[in-house]
């Protein structure tokens, strides 16, 4: 059969992410006179502090990421204690340091009339980013990752396999699954018209639905 298998989708706020968007938001909108450092990591600082909420209040682990630990060891294990008991949401958050797209602020090489200004220039630097391990109702397992620090850009990893088996699954179709790998099924006409429903508005409005509950607001 033909379908999807692993998916990886980035996703953005256009209004913050280019300089310009960085200015008009906090000077017009927010009516901050003077950007500076300090303005831009209060945002990272109230989302931050929300997560250590949300988790708490959830009971979900929040980790810091080791290296050479295998995340996948900790994973499956609440992965598929959830799925048996048929409940959907987040069930781990891990944090990372990593290199990421953001701004910094620089003042005028030269004297300008307005004293509050400041220039806002594109950068790459490390700061902390997080990943969501989420069970869906119709996409299945998947992860979301957030960057902390505006714009807060994000990126989702999905598998093609994991979106089809609840569907297999609401029709009565049996199937067996190897992790993320059919290694059997039924009716192969059953699946290949699921791996056909799999389409963009699919997808998006859960992604978009899940970046509303765990993004920076």
């Amino acid at each position: 059969y033909h379908g999807f298998d692993r998916l990886v989708i980035r996703g953005y706020l256009s209004t913050l992410s280019r300089p310009e968007n960085i200015e008009y938001f906090f000077r017009t909108i927010k009516q901050v006179e003077c950007i500076s450092k300090e303005t831009l990591r209060q945002r990272t600082d109230q989302y931050l502090s929300w997560l250590n909420a949300y988790t708490h209040n959830h009971e979900i682990p929040l980790v810091w990421a080791q290296k050479d630990v295998r995340k996948k060891d900790e994973l499956t294990p609440l992965r598929t204690r959830m799925q048996r008991e048929g409940r959907a949401g987040v069930y781990y958050v891990l944090k990372s340091m990593e290199q990421g797209p953001t701004f910094r602020i620089v003042n005028p090489k030269y004297p300008v009339e307005d004293p509050t200004w400041r220039i806002i220039a594109p950068q790459r630097s490390r700061y902390t980013h997080l990943y969501f391990y989420i069970i869906d109702d119709v996409l299945g397992p998947f992860s979301m990752r957030i960057g902390a620090y505006l714009p807060f850009y994000a990126t989702y990893y999905l598998n093609g396999h994991d979106i089809i088996a609840p569907m297999l699954a609401a029709e009565g179709v049996r199937f067996r699954m190897r992790e993320n790998a059919f290694v059997s099924v039924a009716d192969p006409d059953a699946l290949q018209t699921a791996a056909d429903r799999i389409d963009p508005w699919h997808i998006q409005k859960r992604l978009d639905y899940w970046t509303f509950v765990l993004g920076p607001k």
